[in-house]
Order: structure tokens, then sequence, then C-alpha cells
């Protein structure tokens, strides 16, 4: 496993690397004649849009997914998402491993106290625990829905199993994918399809050290690491203000939350909370939503899940970090503390750089984009916040945008799922020791 990430000079290119050789085999398998139903060869923009969109676990499509493509061309998708999501996560499990290797000694422990991580020996039980919790996850989940289509649905055994395995290895992989063109929306009042997706969708974006430690130690709140805590506190904190202020802002409107019960409509607003972590999937109309649940949706968005997880975005852990600086500031504190421990300096600086870097690239992408089409800015500004955060939420507009429009996006989607965890690898492994120091100046802030 390590000698032929050796080959590179950093480990990051690895996952560029095998991210851009999966987008190209996956372009050429939908790109045949037997990938579609009609049996003729799709455009090739069409074949590479939905091979990055399925390898970055993103969900964004410009054709649909149950009547374009074939049986075939839905497995190759169907593989492409596993490998992404998977394989990602267990590049990521690798990195964390490597860092401390190729760090000293000194590094080293500190490296694992901090993180938790164990020997760089123990790499494949780490791997084995990834790939065995994955398919239990997933597995999981694909028997409740199989149960509930085969059930509910009429749907005999074999297409609702088919139905079940795909969507649950899509939710927990935060892909997206759907084989109904109106996504889950037939299925917005049904909490036995909806809530077992969005499980999928919440575990598989935690991150796999917050879940491992869970699974260790979920007794004992107070030993767990920063990550974890600050992991699960911002996540709980998101899903429940993001349930309450999309409940509230859909309510009443007729095109989405109004036409369903109230105890749907709570269902309804808690899937709209879950889905911008990463998740992809919709249960009511998109287009139709109010401009400001398409707000609230883009921060949701732009933060993301779980480090070393299927979420895209900045990360709620680089999102919880910054909350603790401002903290820090307001108080006039000269340290910033998170749960009894001190915050290095390097990781302050390295989740700012995240966040910025991050905006930067969202409005840069966003004022492009609003130069190639005619429409508005919100419904812009959604498209790329969705695409950098490979969420695959839609208002409808990625089928009408133009050649250039589509290629700006699967670069936003690419970027969006290897740049954070490729530009916190680099920034660690960059990090040097200065042997002198320049003389202080203050200037004026604010």
């Amino acid at each position: 496993m390590v000698a032929p990430l050796g080959r590179f000079r950093h480990p990051a290119q690895a996952v560029v690397t095998g991210f851009g050789l999966a987008m190209t085999v996956g372009t050429l398998l939908l790109s045949l004649p037997v990938a579609t139903e009609e049996g003729r060869r799709a455009q090739f923009l069409d074949a590479l849009f939905t091979a990055t969109s399925a390898v970055c676990v993103t969900g964004l499509v410009t054709v649909d997914t149950g009547t374009h493509w074939s049986l075939f061309g839905e497995l190759v998708i169907l593989g492409l998402i596993q490998a992404g999501g998977l394989g990602i996560m267990t590049l990521a499990t690798v990195f964390a491993l490597l860092m401390s290797r190729r760090l000293g000694l000194r590094a080293r422990l500190v490296a694992q106290a901090e993180t938790k991580t164990l020997r760089s020996t123990d790499v494949r039980r780490v791997l084995r625990n990834v790939v065995l919790f994955s398919l239990a996850c997933e597995t999981a989940v694909a028997v409740v829905l199989t149960t509930r289509f085969a059930v509910a649905y009429d749907d005999s055994l074999g297409r609702a199993a088919y139905h079940g395995v795909y969507h649950s290895i899509t939710a927990f992989n935060n892909a997206g994918f759907a084989l109904w063109p109106d996504s889950l929306v037939r299925f917005a009042a049904d909490p036995w399809i909806i809530l077992p997706i969005c499980a999928a969708v919440i575990v598989g974006g935690l991150g796999f050290p917050v879940v491992f430690e869970l699974a260790r130690s979920w007794r004992r709140p107070r030993g767990w690491s920063v990550l974890t805590r600050v992991t699960v506190a911002v996540t709980g904190a998101l899903l429940a203000g993001g349930t309450l202020v999309l409940t509230a802002a859909e309510w009443n409107n007729a095109a989405t939350f109004g036409r369903l019960s109230e105890p749907a409509r709570w269902l309804a607003g808690f899937t709209a909370a879950v889905m911008p972590r990463s998740g992809g999937f919709n249960s009511v109309d998109v287009a139709q939503m109010r401009a400001e649940s398409w707000l609230a949706t883009d921060v949701l968005m732009f933060i993301g899940g779980g480090s070393a997880g299927t979420a895209g975005g900045i990360k709620v852990t680089t999102f919880g970090l910054l909350a603790f600086v401002v903290w820090a500031e307001m108080r006039g504190d000269t340290r910033v503390h998170v749960g009894h421990r001190r915050l290095p300096e390097g990781t302050q600086r390295q989740a700012v750089a995240i966040a910025l870097l991050g905006v930067g690239l969202v409005v840069a992408a966003t004022f492009t984009l609003m130069a190639f089409t005619s429409h508005g800015l919100d419904r812009v500004l959604f498209e790329v916040t969705s695409a950098f955060g490979i969420v695959g939420l839609s208002t409808g507009i990625t089928t009408e945008l133009p050649p250039a429009g589509r290629i700006l996006l699967i670069v936003l989607m690419f970027v969006g799922r290897t740049g954070p965890l490729t530009l916190a690898t680099a920034l660690a492994l960059r990090e040097r020791v200065r042997r002198y120091e320049l003389p202080e100046e203050r200037p004026i802030v604010g």
C-alpha cells in the first residue's frame, strides 16, 4: 500500500492521479453504446460530467440517471460511487498514518496523541475496519429499503433489492444519485424510506476517525478527542438549526412543504437539513423553494460534513475551529482552547486557509458562470456551491448550462472532492520551523 504511493513526491498527488484515472475509465465506459437505454453512444460531455459526478460522489447530472442510462450504465455509476467514496476515505486514513511516519519522532508522537491514530504498522487493520464498516452500514440500510419497497410499493423482490442496494450505497457515500427523476419527492412523507437514507448520509459524512472513536468510547464523552467533540457538536447544531430554519421558511410554501401534513413537514425539514451535508437527495422540489431557503442551504453545503469521510465542503471541523478562534479573540484570550486542549497555531492557520480559499473559489466560479448564462445570482450561487461541496442538489439549471458552464462544474466537483484533503495534507507536510524571527509590527485591523 505504501510502496505505490512512494512513487509520488507528495502523498496528495496520489489522490489527484487516482481520481483522474477513475474519471477517465468511467467516461470511457459510459461512452459505450451499451451504457445508454437507447443503445446509442452518449455525448462525451454527458459521459464525462456523469463520471466526474459519480467518482466525486456529487450527484449533479445533465441527464436523468434512471431513464438515460441502461442497467450497465447504472452499474458503472454505482461502481464509480463506491470507488470514489470508499477510496477517498481509505486514502484519507492512510495519509493520516503516512504523515506521522514522515515526521520526526517528537512530531510523530504528538500526531498520534492529537489524532488518536494508531502506529503506521496498523494500516491493514485500519483499512479492514473501514471496508467492513462501510459494507455493514450499506447492507443494513439496503435491507430496510428493500423490505419497504417490496411491502409498501409492491415492487418485485428483485426490483426492490436493486433499488435498496443502489440507494443505500449512494446514500452512505453521500453521492445523491437517485433512480427516479424527482429524486425522493415521491417518498417525502415516508419515514421508512427517508430516515434510513438520512441516517446513512449522516454516518457516512461523520468521518471514520470520529465513527471509530464513538464506537470505542461513546459512553465517555469527556475522553473524546477534539476532532470528535467538534464534529459531533457542530454536526448536531447544524442539523437542528438547519431543520428549524428550513422548516420555518418553507412551512407555508404550497409548492414544497405546504402540501404535506404537519409531521411530514418536519420530516421534510429534517431531510432538507441533512442533504446539504453532501447527501444530494431531495424530498421536495428544490427549484420551488424560497430564496431564503436557498441561502440557508448554500451555507450548509459550503460547510459540508466531517473530515476523512464521504462529505464535502470545507468540513465541520474547519468551521468549528474557526468559531473557537473567533470566540477566543472576542474574549481577549491569547490562546485558543477547545475541550480543555490548546489548539496549535498551525492548525488555526490551516483552517483559515481552507475556508478563505473555499470562499474565493466559490466567488470566482459564481462570477464566471454568471457570465456564461442569464440565470440570477441566487440560482448560480446555489449550483456552484453544490458542485464545490460535492452535494448534488440543484435548482434545475445544470441541464440548461452551455458546455463551458458544465466544464466549470466538472472542475469544481473535482477540486471540491480532492482540494480540501490535498490542501490539508500539503499544509501539514510543509510545516517548518523558522530559525530566526523578524521584528514585530502590528498593523491596523478592522
